[in-house]
C-alpha cells in the first residue's frame, strides 16, 4: 500500500480523478483547501 498526496487546481479533479482510476486507484480522498498566495512588494 502507497501513500500518494497531492495538491491539484479545482478544474484538474475530474482529469486526475479520470486517470488514476485507469490506473488501477480504487480509494480517493479529496479535501477542499483554501489559501492565499505570497505577493511581493
Amino acid at each position: 500500500m502507497k501513500l500518494v498526496m497531492a495538491i491539484i487546481k479545482p478544474s484538474k479533479l475530474d482529469e486526475v480523478r479520470e486517470a488514476l482510476t485507469g490506473l488501477g486507484v480504487q480509494g480517493l480522498t479529496v479535501s477542499e483547501a483554501k489559501g492565499f498566495r505570497r505577493q511581493k512588494g
